[in-house]
């Protein structure tokens, strides 16, 4: 049985809401600081891919981002090795900033599916209603 323009749009909404959840915590992350012994916070990315059926969408897993983040000379950081570095990780804000406004007009859009969707079924219930 296909799916309904509701149903189509929630797998949307959930995808869209696991894309934005892996943002916002890449983004909270941006300018955590380890030292260059430790790995650096790994950003996450959301896979998406089609349904079989080709009705909505799934998220399918996480890929991760460089452990070996990006070594910067903060001699005064009470992280920093003999040489005076820390290691943050490799998360450009912009790039994130950008993935947060595309994760949060794909929400908005398919909370838009949906309510438009419930206003057609309402006028469809209506149609066979005598007043």
């Amino acid at each position: 049985m296909p799916m309904d323009a509701i149903g189509i749009a929630g797998t949307s909404l959930s995808t869209h809401r696991k894309w934005l959840d892996a943002v916002s915590d890449n983004l909270a992350n941006v300018n955590t600081v380890t030292s260059t012994e430790d790995a650096a916070f790994q950003a996450r990315y959301v896979t998406a891919v089609a349904n079989a059926d080709n009705q909505g969408v799934s998220a399918v897993g996480s890929e991760w981002g460089d452990a070996e983040g990006r070594v910067v000379h903060e001699p005064d950081h009470p992280l920093a090795d003999e040489q005076g570095y820390v290691r943050y990780p490799d998360i450009t804000l912009s790039d994130q900033m950008g993935s947060l406004i595309m994760a949060q007009r794909g929400y908005q859009m398919n909370t838009a599916v949906v309510d438009r969707a419930i206003d057609i079924y309402r006028a469809a219930i209506q149609i066979g209603t005598p007043k």
